[in-house]
Order: structure tokens, then sequence, then C-alpha cells
């Protein structure tokens, strides 16, 4: 006999690393240090960390620093996993696998509309990924380089930031 979960169960599911919080397709942090961070500036220069594919064969690169919304990952991962299955549906569909870099860690503040100035900081909006140039934002494997390539573009319209496609080699 199948067992089957009420609605309000699958609203928020903990991962099982208990580091982020899926709750409505969106990923945060458990919990951070302190509830309201400053925005800081994004680096310039390249990092050496998080520019080279280390899971998959294919990847999504960025070519500028900026910041991710959470939003903005969120969509892109569906448009990625949406074309896998597009393209993929005579063949297994368990081929293709996508792994996200970024992690939107940074929560964003803002004040309601026709708030008055003063009066402290305003409450978390959101949650952003600061990233430099030359990071890995998603990796591809189990797929072939042209489905890679048409999902990396589909992905690429979602970011604010301009990305390339780059092959392990």
């Amino acid at each position: 006999m199948r067992r089957v979960c009420p609605p309000q169960s699958r609203i928020a599911m903990v991962s099982k690393c208990g580091f982020h919080i899926v709750k409505r397709d969106v990923l945060y942090p458990k919990r951070t240090k302190y509830k309201k961070y400053r925005k800081g500036k994004c680096s310039r220069g390249c990092k050496t960390d998080g520019i080279q594919l280390s899971y998959g064969r294919y990847g999504t690169q960025s070519c500028r620093a900026g910041r991710l919304s959470y939003r903005a990952i969120e969509a892109a991962r569906r448009a990625t996993i949406g074309h896998f299955h597009r393209a993929m549906s005579g063949q297994s569909r368990r081929n293709g696998k996508i792994w996200v870099r970024v992690l939107a860690d940074l929560p964003i503040t803002g004040k309601p509309t026709e708030v008055r100035m003063g009066r402290g900081k305003g409450n978390p909006t959101g949650w952003i990924a600061r990233v430099s140039t030359g990071q890995i934002l998603f990796e591809m494997d189990g797929v072939s380089l042209s489905n890679a390539r048409q999902a990396a573009t589909l992905a690429a319209h979602k970011p604010c930031s301009s990305t390339k496609f780059v092959e392990w080699s």
C-alpha cells in the first residue's frame, strides 16, 4: 500500500546534509550567522576556486562578476532540466544530470513602499549569490554536446549576467 504525504509536508523539505532548506523550490541556507548582511562589493578579478569543471563534462561559466538572485538560479535550473526532458523524451530520462554550483546565501533586505526614512534596516526579502568572473554556475553530464549547448543557451537567458558554455577537455 502506498503512503500519501499531506500537501503541507511537500512544501518544505530539509536536505540530507542539513546545510540548506528547499521551500517552494527556493534554495537558501538553513541558518546564517547574522540575520541581515551588507551587500558588499563583487570582486572584479578572477578567483582560483570554482573556475574548473569538477562534476560534469559541460558547464556554464560566468563572464563577469555580479550578483545572482535565487529566482534567476532556480529559473536557469528549471530551463535546463526542462530542455533535458524534452530532448530525451524517447530515451531514458535518468541519463542527464545537472549540478548547481552556486548557492544564494546572502539575504537581501527591503523596506515596504511609502515608509519614511530611518527606523533601521528593512526585513529580509530574498537571497543572492555573489559570482566572480570565471566561476562555474552549472555543470551537466550524461547528455550529448548539442543538447548540453542548447540547454546552456536557454539557461543563459535567465540570469542578468553574461555566461559562456565550457566543455571539459
